[in-house]
Formats: C-alpha cells, structure tokens, sequence
C-alpha cells in the first residue's frame, strides 16, 4: 500500500512570511537574511535560489504585499453600492490595517531605501504609480458625478490624496501621533467634510 503524499511546504511564501517579520521589526538597515532563512525553519541558501539576494527577497515581499493591497482597493472603489464618504472611512481604516501587517513600514523603509538603490526605485515608482492610476481612475469617476473639483483636474485632486496618506504614514512611523500630532484623525475628519457634501447635494 502506497504511503500517502505530504505537501511540500512552499519555501518561498514561507520566506516571504518570514521576511515581512523580520522587516517590521529591525527595519531595512538591520534586514538579515540569516534571521529570515532561521525564522522560516530553511537553510539560507534558499533565499538565494528563490531571490536571488537579500534585495529580491524584500522586493518580492513587497511586490507581494502591494499586489493584495491594491486588489483590495479596487474592490472598494468599485463598490458603488456604499457612498463615497464610507469609503473614505473603509480607506482610513485599511491605513489602520497596513499599519498594523508591517505593509506601511516596508513601503517608508523601501522608499528609503531608493534614494540610492535604482533596482529598489523602479520596483518602488512601478508600485506607487499603480496607487495613482488608481486614485486617478476614482477621482475621474467623482468628478463627473459632482461636475469637476473647481480649479483641480482628477489627477491632481489623486495626487492629493496619495500624498497626505503617504505623509500621514512617514508622519506616524516617526512617532508624532505620540507627541499629539491628530494625523489618522485628521484623515478621518475628511469623510465628515463629504458626508456634508452629500447631504446637500440631495
């Protein structure tokens, strides 16, 4: 009688897990391979057959973690069922969620990073002009459901948008909320400002 067949464990998600503990905790600077290849339970060599380098291992973490993200963004988006100014709020509390995963730490230490690693900064701009488009695309919709935002094209207003959630993320990694900075606060305040605009546009 034939032994039944064990799943092989997937090295590479279990690396990639591994990796995004080990990000969150010692950030860029003090990445190790070895603590990501012992935390997974894999000899390091396998970070090199499966990425290459410690880079590949954080990119391919990263390209993972963007990817979901950015599924589950649309997602929302694309629900028109609930009104603009509850998305806004479901878009505030994944803010709270990413912080949380360690995406948002990944993404601050990687845009870091870029500023002196070219391979880093393509992978970096190709994600955050994945956001864009996808800000731009609801800002167009808005846009022609309100009759335009005034002196601002729907690019703009998206750019808007993305950077004060990437300002409020460098923001709180830097610790201001502890020193009283209301920055998630701030962000959240802005769904009351569109539930007022909705309410008088009925």
């Amino acid at each position: 009688m034939a032994k039944p067949q064990t799943k092989k464990p997937d090295v590479g998600r279990a690396l990639i897990e591994a990796a995004k503990k080990v990000l969150r905790r010692d950030g860029y600077a003090g990445f190790s391979t070895r603590e990501v290849a012992e935390q997974a339970g894999v000899p390091l060599s396998q970070i090199h057959y499966h990425f290459g380098s410690k880079t590949g291992l954080v990119l391919a973490l990263f390209e993972h973690q963007n990817n979901e993200l950015l599924s589950r963004q649309r997602a929302m988006f694309d629900d028109t069922s609930i009104p603009l100014s509850a998305r806004w709020d479901r878009a505030c509390d994944y803010l709270d969620e990413d912080i949380a995963s360690g995406y948002v730490r990944t993404l601050q230490e990687l845009i870091a990073a870029s500023w002196s690693d070219p391979e880093i900064s393509k992978v970096v701009q190709a994600a955050l002009l994945g956001w864009h488009s996808l800000l731009t695309e609801m800002a167009g919709r808005v846009s022609d459901e309100i009759g335009g935002f005034g002196p601002f094209t729907p690019k703009e207003v998206a750019m808007l948008v993305a950077n004060a959630f990437i300002g409020a993320e460098t923001l709180f990694l830097l610790g201001m909320e502890k020193q009283g900075s209301p920055i998630r606060d701030s962000l959240r305040r802005v769904s009351d400002l569109i539930r007022l605009l909705e309410q008088w546009k009925t």
